[in-house]
């Protein structure tokens, strides 16, 4: 009898390994999208704002649902929906040089706005914007107003062009929080603001945090329990997103942190979509963001080499808690304040470059991977240099790939696979180079 064989690309994908935090933010995320879906019949009023600088301890204390577009749009890509939005956006007149996040989102509002759940999304009461570095985000907004005719509040982020925080930045966006932000929130949700409700929401949130940057500074040991940026995906989603400051994300991250604590006792490495990753044979930085349409596949790229990232810019576009910063509930607004200055987008090129040198130092890392955004302008621009500058101060190999977020189109498996090949071909001449040189 001849045996019938299939090569790996025609054998039907694995079903993925999943760790208990995993199901335990799957089962949060389901039940955000019922409580959103639901919002209307329930009463329930609803505020839609963005990741970076998002004020979620804020919108919860006036009883408000948190819709977040990006979120949408990261669900519609990993259930590959995100491709004929995109196109169903571009019909509508909107170029291909647009960010896919909004196209993507703008694509789905004309086909439905179904939920990931399959049911609509609510239309907003207000429209939350804390600006942070991203030109893209108030042109989403506007076009989003434009839909939904509601209420537009806007917390003005004074940019970290300098490299530093000043004392009149601060009292600029407290003011902005003390006299625009709040009494429109109050206004539209009818509920009155409390401070104490405040404080005790960014207490949980400290907590939380503090178990984040645990997770994520794992990743100095060798092997790695943690990718830091395909798996950084799952780990920054509760607390970049609608569960900061709630006593789910605390759940959620004493989980993690026990799973993760639990793989360094045991000398065990990440774990992949289809389980434990092998030896640990390249650890490497990124920067950018990943491409979610074909996020798996992706990934297999790097744990088919034994390749694990480290560290990850991407993951700090919702707060660079790792650099020490923590939301302080003896400092509410102030607090609030200075979460916004210090996100990923809204600081300076020379300190985006100090972050990644720093990481590629401390976690050992063998060099930097780029991966390039299309439609990106907040993460692509200057990432050309950051590379060249990186390899300089560090004397690490950097390269760099191109894809986009959500726009299947934009995604050449055979061409990225290609660069990464190479790449991982001169970390390998850099360390033979090292040894010869040593001997």
């Amino acid at each position: 009898m001849t045996e019938i064989t299939t090569s790996r690309a025609e054998r039907p994908a694995k079903d993925a390994v999943k760790d208990e935090s995993m199901l335990k933010q799957k089962a949060m995320m389901a039940g955000h999208y019922d409580r959103l879906t639901s919002a209307t019949e329930r009463g329930e009023k609803v505020c839609a704002t963005f990741v970076p600088g998002n004020l979620n301890e804020l919108i919860m204390c006036f009883d408000f649902a948190n819709n977040l577009p990006e979120v949408n749009a990261i669900q519609n890509g990993l259930r590959k929906k995100s491709g004929r939005y995109v196109m169903e956006s571009e019909k509508l007149g909107h170029s291909e040089d647009v960010c896919t996040y909004v196209k993507s989102d703008i694509g789905m509002m004309a086909m439905g706005n179904l939920a990931p759940n399959g049911k609509p999304l609510p239309s907003p009461d207000v429209l939350l914007l804390s600006y942070t570095g991203c030109f893209t985000f108030m042109k989403w907004f506007e076009l989003l107003r434009e839909q939904y005719q509601c209420e537009t509040i806007m917390l003005h982020t004074p940019y970290e062009g300098d490299g530093w925080v000043t004392e009149n930045m601060r009292n600029y966006m407290v003011k902005q929080l003390k006299e625009e932000v709040i009494p429109k929130l109050e206004r539209v949700s009818g509920v009155k603001f409390d401070i104490d409700r405040l404080r005790e929401n960014l207490k949980r949130s400290a907590v939380a945090e503090d178990d984040l940057v645990y997770v994520l500074q794992s990743a100095k040991n060798k092997p790695s329990p943690i990718d830091a940026y395909f798996g950084g995906i799952y780990y920054i989603g509760p607390i970049f997103g609608a569960f900061r400051g709630t006593d789910d994300a605390i759940d959620y991250y004493r989980t993690l942190r026990a799973e993760v604590q639990d793989r360094l006792d045991n000398g065990r490495g990440p774990v992949t979509p289809e389980g434990d990753m092998g030896e640990e044979k390249y650890r490497l930085v990124t920067e950018g963001p990943p491409n979610y349409t074909s996020f798996r596949d992706f990934w297999k790229m790097f744990y088919d080499e034994g390749a694990v990232v480290v560290a990850s810019s991407y993951t700090k576009v919702g707060g660079v808690y790792d650099f020490g910063f923590r939301h302080d509930p003896e400092r509410p607004l102030e607090s609030l304040a200075e979460y916004c200055l210090g996100v990923y987008t809204n600081r300076s090129l020379p300190q985006r470059v100090d972050m990644l040198v720093d990481y590629v130092n401390e976690y050992e890392a063998d060099g930097l991977l780029i991966n390039s955004i299309k439609s990106c302008n907040s993460f692509s621009a200057g990432q050309l240099l950051i590379m060249r500058e990186v390899e300089k101060r560090t004397g690490k190999p950097a390269a760099f790939v191109e894809s986009d977020l959500v726009d299947p189109r934009y995604f050449s498996a055979a061409n990225i696979k290609n660069r990464m090949e190479s790449y991982f071909q001169m970390v390998d001449q850099k360390r033979a180079g090292v040894k010869g040189a040593a001997a």
